[in-house]
């Protein structure tokens, strides 16, 4: 049985790796022109997506390559003196298994894992998808698959291609989310820079790579704004406007813009359907039910949307009809349960009034004071995201099951 699968960043190459165990012939089309390699901003990982990654064999590098961020200074627009956190205290009382990566890195690790097994088309992407299984490509020549899977992002072409232009609702979270990539810069190795106002919060950190750092950006807007996806020129200048005066550090990595070798910019957006499989096609991960970048804790729940897929997938031996349908019932309840997150930490990490900016930064002074133990117990009460993740239960589906598939 044929698959295709559009997207090569997490989803795709994790879903590739499971449906090639259970037996399935898979091929990955990607639009870049190989595995991204900068760029990326740091991920985190839960229990559930890195059991599924120990499963694979690669949660030993996964964890070597970990941010190893652990400290936290976080200082308040117009504020003299800086808080200082240890973030190793918030992350192991937030969630018992957790694991902060740059996303290229893992995107690598999981495309190693099966990439002798997997057929890779990079530089390449999807056109035209017709209901018996043709699929047109950009520079490829026509082929046909028994199905095709979306695992392009926010923005998929699958999706588009499948359901139409207006697929779904996009709830606008009421942010955006700017990153780019920091060349010579003296980033402490372990430590998170962040600075805090009404609206906006701009932070700093190291990637392991050396001499190499991340600035990160949020903000937010009463509406959706209009900018293109694409129009990066629009978005730098977004980012200097809004930013611009916050502090010099601030202004030192916005003078890095124009020089940065690898920028991201999107609206933070929740992506809302009824159902994300039509016919021979279904949707993963972001192009699916992306509960909002950088709040939502999307990439867990797009390796365990790409476990579960694969293992209904294998279980209904390749019967779409039924696969899809299990796949969409198993994901319903972790999905809701992101999007409330989202909601939440959105609010959280970018307040709406100098009360919240206040909040935020004694919370954090709070946990830091506290003894481990009551420390622990605040955090626990207060964080969502943790909790969520270390809740989730997901179906056990081995390889053996590939047996059932005629």
């Amino acid at each position: 049985m044929r698959i295709l699968i559009s997207g090569a960043s997490i989803a795709g190459p994790v879903l590739a790796y499971w449906l090639s165990r259970h037996g399935f012939s898979v091929t990955v089309v990607e639009r870049a022109a190989g595995l991204r390699k900068s760029g990326g901003h740091a991920v985190d990982l839960y229990r559930p997506a890195l059991e599924i990654s120990a499963k694979m064999g690669v949660r030993e590098r996964i964890e070597g390559l970990a941010t190893g961020t652990e400290r936290l200074t976080l200082r308040r627009e117009g504020a003299r003196r800086p808080v200082r956190v240890d973030l190793g205290k918030i992350f192991g009382a937030a969630s018992g298994t957790h694991v902060e990566i740059m996303r290229d890195d893992l995107s690598e690790i999981y495309y190693d894992a099966a990439c002798d097994e997997v057929e890779y088309l990079f530089g390449d992407s999807i056109t035209e998808l017709s209901a018996d299984g043709e699929v047109r490509f950009e520079k490829a020549s026509a082929r046909r698959f028994d199905l095709v899977i979306g695992a392009d992002g926010l923005h998929s072409t699958v999706r588009r291609l499948a359901f139409g232009e207006r697929a779904g609702s996009s709830v606008f979270i009421g942010a955006y989310l700017g990153v780019l990539t920091l060349r010579d810069v003296a980033a402490v190795d372990g430590e998170l820079l962040m600075h805090v106002g009404v609206g906006r919060t701009a932070g700093m950190y190291g990637t392991r790579h050396p001499g190499e750092a991340r600035a990160l950006f949020l903000f937010r807007s009463p509406r959706e704004l209009e900018v293109h996806h694409h129009d990066v020129p629009r978005q730098k200048e977004l980012l200097r406007n809004t930013f611009r005066g916050m502090h010099p550090e601030v202004d030192r990595w916005l003078s890095e813009l124009d020089r940065t070798p690898a920028f991201y910019f999107d609206s933070i957006t929740q992506l809302r359907m009824d159902t994300w499989s039509r016919g021979r096609v279904t949707l993963v991960g972001d192009a699916g039910y992306c509960p909002g970048p950088a709040v939502g804790g999307s990439t867990t729940l797009a390796v365990v949307g790409a476990y579960i897929l694969a293992g209904e997938l294998a279980c209904a031996g390749g019967d779409h009809a039924r696969a899809f349908p299990a796949y969409e019932r198993a994901m319903a309840d972790h999905i809701r349960g992101s999007r409330a997150v989202a909601l939440s930490a959105a609010k959280t990490l970018i307040p709406t009034s100098c009360l919240g900016v206040s909040g935020l930064t004694q919370g954090a002074r709070l946990i830091s004071a506290l003894p481990a133990a009551p420390g622990r117990a605040l955090l626990r009460l207060t964080t969502k995201s943790g909790r969520l993740y270390d809740s989730m239960l997901v179906d056990d589906y081995p390889p053996s099951i590939a047996a059932r598939m005629p």
